[in-house]
């Protein structure tokens, strides 16, 4: 993949007439550099920029597809109105008084409450959004605001919170230096890294293998990284907490941890490894399926390795002991040393720092909770589970009217079928998104903001992720059309209309590049701090290709911003969620049904970009993989239509035997089922799909966090 490339599509052009753009593609978390060739307003060719110091001249098949995104004629360029007879195109001033009104009518008569929001994952992938959303929807005092995070990271980010004092503090794993990477539940050869910005895995990975490192993957399936991996283990979906406990109990009684500068830091862990320790052993190795002398060996070796890091992300997050899993993952880094070390799991230092900076929001929990079923807050959002029983369970502080804003939870979170009757249901709905997909089509007004080769960009989470600390900023490729609107411009309007109409004081606001030059300044490679960098967006813009400031460095105590610059090792609340799993370990007894996991494709998105031709091109990769034992066992056919079904609905969809399935589990691919009505996406009928939320079910959660527990639902597949 690192030499994808879009050819010339034009020969026409003379070279006096193509300029040479260089960018960082924001389409998914690994931001990587890439050189683009544009004659006029057309793009002649996307290739990888050798000289991006991050993505050291990788791009996947994503980024050659952005030709095809910026000229997609599904892609909304104005301001829609749903009416009676159909869509209708308005004059952006209208749309927003119309939005504004609306709004404004529900929180006069119902209150703020009444209106909730929901931010999209592309939010944080488009800088005006991060810089200007939070601010307009601040204008609404609502206290049901969702986002794609309680279907993803937030076991993440909790725990960041809660042990090391601010939810942005996630280590990454230092796989450029690492001798012992040990995976769960992650994909890095399709995703590229997740909550580790990590560009160019397959070549970092052979140089961890050629310096005699090894990488371990655990994994229901056979993912595209497990099958590079030195050593890849089946584990049964949901039960990574019983070999990460396994692993912590024999390295404690084996007298394997040194932490080292750690023991310093650490307040709870003698606790947290005495809790641990009384778990059973066999009874661990059975929950997960994973065999005690195997748990023993991997203690072993990642305990001995000079330098390791363990990594887990979706697979391990999304399930109903997410929480409890990163905070072995935390546990086991700390108690072998490898927190805080080179090679080990690190803490960034990026040049706009989220952590160390005025506006800072280090995170909160349980400051309110929801009115339906008493899920608790974090950073100010509840849990999306609760979405759509908030909008149909009738009484005081029922949610009326809805913001989407680069969002499809329709197709994104867990039972997507009574969401979407929800929606169906709302007194007013707008979306801030250029597609009429399966969610948007119940908007009563879409605004469309410009695309992503119209606007500057500069990635401030990716680069706080990120296995090397960088800085790139992007300047737009295209002029903004004349009757275009930046996401952050509509913002603005909305905002200014909405405080005016509540009588609210809203003070002017910088644009999106003037508050990254100030963070910028101030931040560590910045002059206000000093530093022979004198990093500013001038400094930037004036280096194409990025600037590079070096590998991640040890950063501890100093950047630990919990009072008394400690690592919480024992959250009360883990120490509890351990308790109850505890209890769980006595009463394993296998069902009969199914266990339904997700899996990702490189060439896809989340749940858009699928009517990209240069994407979905070739075989269709959005079946229902099965192993052929269980097809057997079940009396169906490879290639057959078969029924999945779980307590919250079913789904007609071709099986494909595979054996990279663990036995007793089948997986279907996140983001697809574009097969509802009234959407505008040209999506071929092949590549249409089905969506596995409508079989996820929004009332299995991760009991700590209130994450979406995606991985691991009980289901029933027969001939359809």
């Amino acid at each position: 993949m690192s030499t994808a490339t879009m050819p010339a599509d034009s020969a026409t052009a003379s070279n006096k007439d193509v300029r040479v753009h260089h960018r960082a593609c924001n389409l998914c978390e690994a931001i990587c550099g890439l050189e683009i060739r544009v004659a006029g307003g057309e793009i002649l060719s996307i290739r990888p920029d050798d000289a991006d110091p991050l993505s050291l001249g990788h791009i996947c098949p994503k980024a050659v597809a952005l030709k095809d995104l910026y000229e997609d004629g599904d892609r909304l360029r104005k301001p829609l109105r749903r009416t009676e007879s159909g869509w209708q195109e308005m004059a952006w001033d209208d749309a927003f008084d119309l939005v504004a009104d609306r709004l404004c009518s529900i929180v006069e008569q119902h209150g703020g409450d009444a209106v909730a929001n929901y931010l999209g994952n592309p939010t944080v992938h488009n800088y005006g959004g991060l810089t200007h959303g939070p601010r307009f929807l601040g204008t609404i005092k609502t206290k049901n605001r969702f986002s794609a995070t309680s279907v993803d990271q937030l076991p993440h980010q909790l725990l960041a919170y809660w042990m090391y004092g601010h939810q942005l503090l996630v280590p990454i794993a230092d796989i450029d230096r690492t001798d012992y990477l040990l995976v769960l539940g992650a994909n890095p050869m399709a995703s590229n890294g997740s909550l580790m910005t990590v560009p160019a895995f397959p070549k970092r990975l052979k140089a961890l293998q050629a310096r005699g490192g090894r990488m371990v993957v655990l994994d229901p399936r056979r993912s595209e990284t497990a099958e590079v991996a030195d050593e890849h283990l089946f584990i049964r979906p949901g039960t990574d907490a019983a070999f990460l406990a396994g692993l912590l109990k024999v390295i404690d009684n084996d007298n394997l941890g040194h932490p080292g500068k750690l023991a310093a830091m650490e307040d709870g862990l003698e606790v947290a490894l005495a809790d641990i320790g009384a778990l059973d052993l066999d009874k661990l190795a059975a929950h997960c399926g994973i065999k005690v002398e195997t748990i023993q060996r991997i203690a072993r070796e990642f305990a001995a390795a000079p330098r390791a890091a363990a990594y887990g992300r979706m697979g391990v997050s999304t399930q109903q002991h997410g929480t409890l899993c990163q905070w072995l993952i935390q546990l086991l880094n700390i108690v072998t040393g490898n927190l805080d070390r080179e090679g080990g799991a690190m803490f960034t230092r990026p040049a706009v720092d989220l952590v160390d900076n005025p506006t800072s929001r280090p995170g909160s929990f349980g400051r309110w909770k929801s009115r339906v079923r008493g899920l608790p807050e974090f950073g100010g959002e509840l849990p999306v589970a609760a979405l759509a029983e908030e909008v149909l369970t009738p009484g005081e502080g029922q949610v009326r009217a809805l913001i989407t804003v680069a969002g499809n939870p329709v197709l994104s979170t867990p039972n997507g079928t009574q969401l979407d009757r929800a929606l169906d249901s709302l007194a007013f709905m707008v979306a801030v998104d250029f597609y009429l997909n399966e969610t948007t089509r119940h908007a009563d007004v879409i605004l469309p903001p410009t695309c992503t080769l119209e606007h500057d960009h500069y990635d401030l989470i990716f680069h706080s992720f990120a296995v090397r600390n960088t800085a790139r900023y992007s300047e737009a490729l295209f002029e903004r059309p004349a009757d275009a609107r930046h996401d952050w411009e509509i913002f603005e309007a909305l905002g200014d209309r909405i405080a005016k109409r509540l009588g609210a004081k809203r003070a002017p606001h910088p644009r999106p590049d003037q508050v990254i030059d100030m963070g910028l300044r101030i931040g560590p490679y910045g002059g206000m701090k000093k530093h022979p960098l004198n990093l500013s967006l001038a400094a930037l813009k004036a280096a194409p290709h990025g600037v590079d400031l070096g590998a991640l460095e040890p950063c501890l105590p100093e950047r630990l911003a919990n009072p008394g610059k400690f690592i919480l090792c024992a959250p009360p609340e883990m120490i509890a969620a351990l308790a109850v799993f505890a209890s769980e370990l006595d009463d394993d007894k296998p069902g009969a049904a199914l266990s339904l996991i997700g899996r990702r494709h490189v060439r896809s998105n989340n749940s858009w970009m699928h009517n990209s031709q240069r994407l979905v091109k070739g075989p269709v990769r959005n079946h229902l993989l099965m192993h052929p034992d269980d097809l057997a066992a079940h009396g169906l056919a490879d290639g057959a239509m078969v029924r999945v079904a779980s307590r919250v609905g079913a789904v007609d969809v071709i099986v494909e035997a595979s054996d990279t399935m663990l036995p007793g589990v089948v997986s279907l691919p996140h983001g697809w089922g574009h097969d509802r009505s009234g959407t505008r996406i040209g999506i071929a009928e092949a590549h249409a799909g089905v969506s596995p939320n409508d079989l996820t079910d929004e009332l299995r959660l991760d009991a700590v966090s209130g994450n979406a527990a995606l991985n691991g639902v009980p289901v029933t597949v027969i001939a359809a």
